[in-house]
């Protein structure tokens, strides 16, 4: 029972603490930060894809058309995945300005909508973002001025979350930014493991092998990585967007996220392969698997503690400490007004991102899969 307590409290620790600590000490010896300071300006498909959202996407076309990039290499492709209300007819008033409709009548899911954009594509690198997602004015050459590298097949931006007062706060932004910290750590050693679906680049090559089924900004990643590329994250290409409007469908979304990445990862097992991958197999699992592991190892920690407590001072108080964390993060769920108390805030979050990769193993399990997508509401 010790073994299983002390086995699970190191994977936790390791998981969070121990992996961003190896990157750092693994980029002095394996360093593989890129020049991306030079202007570049290939040819551009901006895909954005959509379901039902009348209520963004007036802003998002008026911020991708004023872009700082030059208007004949972009492309501009809307592709709604079935949309129902007017965002047929507000996407059409662009027309003039080179936004090209893409209608999908029956609803497939957002890959699937990706994937029949990708089909009209004209660009060298293709440009995929949600209707929620705002980018700087220089946003879109900056996120290409990547692209000068030979190495580079994808790049990812960094995820920037505000409220209404455009403050960064609250347990999604803290995770957020873990997130971007971790993603550079992992650029500067070989690459990122995951891209942000809300804005990323890749070669037009690189999504060849398109996927209509399976998370798109994971499988392009592992599909660079398969070319011999790798993919980076740019923190100077930026995409920002508000914070979360209802919390129990965020809870959600976050169940889907995490059986679509299960999905991905476990049907993409020869990453793993350590001899024809090297470091980056040891990112795939360190970043992905024993992050989903958490819960699993929670759960052993938790009961192999209490087990010990019976009998031990020692493991009587870290069994307190435990309750103690489990307890402020309950609270934080139950009354948000506590999530003003840093402590409070990261506890909660902990606990929803475990609880929602926990329900996910289990539907996994049970043989459940996602393919439709719904585009979370946010506070405006």
């Amino acid at each position: 029972m010790e073994l299983i307590f002390w086995l699970s409290a190191f994977q936790i620790i390791f998981t969070y603490f121990g992996y961003p600590v190896s990157l750092k000490l693994l980029s002095y010896i394996v360093n593989v930060e890129h020049n991306n300071e030079k202007t570049i300006t290939p040819s551009v498909s901006f895909i954005i894809t959509v379901y039902n959202e009348e209520n963004r996407i007036k802003e998002k076309l008026k911020n991708t058309i004023n872009l700082d990039y030059p208007k004949e290499k972009v492309q501009i492709i809307v592709s709604s995945d079935g949309s129902t209300d007017r965002t047929h007819e507000i996407v059409e008033e662009f027309k003039n300005y080179g936004v090209h409709l893409l209608i999908n009548n029956e609803r497939k899911g957002k890959e699937y909508a990706q994937a029949q954009a990708i089909k009209i594509a004209k660009g060298e690198i293709l440009v995929f973002s949600d209707a929620a997602t705002k980018l700087d004015k220089n946003g879109l050459k900056q996120i290409i001025s990547n692209f000068s590298d030979s190495t580079i097949g994808c790049v990812s931006s960094e995820d920037k979350v505000i409220t209404k007062s455009h403050n960064e706060t609250g347990g999604e932004s803290f995770y957020v930014r873990y997130e971007m910290w971790l993603r550079k750590l992992e650029s500067g050693v070989k690459s990122v493991v995951g891209l942000s679906g809300s804005f990323f680049a890749a070669r037009k090559e690189v999504c060849e092998d398109f996927s209509s089924v399976m998370q798109s900004d994971f499988r392009t990643l592992l599909n660079t990585v398969k070319k011999g590329m790798r993919g980076v994250c740019d923190p100077e290409a930026k995409g920002y967007y508000f914070d979360i409007e209802d919390n129990s469908k965020e809870f959600e979304r976050k169940i889907r996220t995490v059986l679509r990445g299960l999905t991905v990862f476990l049907s993409h097992l020869e990453f793993i392969n350590f001899f024809r991958y090297g470091l980056f197999s040891y990112q795939y699992l360190c970043h992905k698997m024993m992050r989903w592991l958490v819960p699993i190892f929670m759960i052993f920690a938790f009961s192999g503690n209490a087990f010990l407590s019976i009998g031990s001072i020692s493991y009587r108080i870290l069994f307190l400490f435990q309750i103690v964390f489990y307890s402020i993060g309950l609270g934080g769920i139950l009354k948000a007004d506590l999530n003003k108390f840093l402590l409070i805030r990261i506890s909660s979050f902990f606990m929803i991102v475990n609880s929602s990769i926990l329900i996910a193993w289990i539907k996994y399990i049970k043989g459940e899969r996602v393919l439709l997508w719904q585009p979370s509401l946010r506070n405006y």
